[in-house]
């Protein structure tokens, strides 16, 4: 007979997955890069269901994610925020290795299991990134890469409810990369929700300063941002100019 789920671990539930919503967005903000050419994503052909699943994130950030994630940064000192980060990112750093692999990326695989064993061990569970001071640079590595590099094309952009942007062969993809976490493989609830909502925090947080290139429709600026970057890190940043 199925148990009733306490309270407070349906709230954390319904809080982490808030602190999730920017979470695409967050990454393409995070690798946009002022000197990259800014393209017009065209046609759009789901863009009315889209703009309302936008909205409706929008309002799930103004009144739940960002309050938060501004306590937070007033809280907490610089430089916990960026242990905090590294940590996080360290975690990731499985699925990085695995879909270089899968993409015939052995060197950098290696790159990413390094990296991974020094920040664990040296970098005190990846607080500190010793591993970049090292020389070894952080690649960024997800399944629906992996997915356009065999040559699967990415179909129609779409907004996913809480999880943000996406396109039709990206969203798929992330069931594969979250079994390359540690999320799915933790027993205790509390502990996973405790750190899946942290992440989400810290994310959140992360994007406070990047905000502030948004100009015009925010729509139509994210959804090419988005879309550009995908291209960009699929080609692994051989994108040809448009003139």
């Amino acid at each position: 007979m199925p148990t009733k789920k306490p309270l407070m671990t349906r709230l954390t539930g319904l809080l982490l997955a808030l602190c999730f919503a920017y979470g695409p967005v967050a990454q393409a903000e995070e690798d946009w890069d002022d000197d990259w050419d800014f393209h017009v994503y065209e046609p759009d052909p789901w863009e009315g269901w889209n703009r309302k699943v936008f909205v409706f994130n929008e309002k799930l950030d103004t009144y739940a994610i960002k309050p938060v994630a501004t306590g937070y940064r007033r809280v907490t000192p610089q430089p916990v925020r960026r242990g905090v980060r590294n940590f996080f990112k360290n975690i990731w750093e499985v699925k990085n290795m695995a879909n270089n692999g899968l993409q015939g990326k052995f060197r950098d695989a290696g790159v990413d299991l390094s990296r991974f064993m020094l920040n664990s061990t040296i970098g005190v569970f990846g607080i500190f990134d010793v591993a970049t001071k090292m020389g070894l640079q952080r690649n960024d590595e997800d399944f629906g890469q992996t997915l356009g590099k065999w040559g699967v094309p990415s179909g129609p952009y779409v907004v996913l409810p809480v999880l943000g942007p996406s396109t039709l062969r990206d969203a798929p993809a992330l069931i594969p990369d979250a079994y390359t976490g540690i999320y799915p493989y933790m027993n205790e609830n509390a502990y996973k929700y405790g750190l899946i909502l942290a992440e989400g925090i810290s994310l959140r947080e992360s994007l406070f300063d990047s905000e502030k290139m948004v100009t015009g429709d925010r729509y139509v600026f994210i959804r090419n941002v988005w879309l550009q970057n995908r291209e960009y890190k699929v080609l692994d940043g051989m994108v040809e100019d448009d003139f």
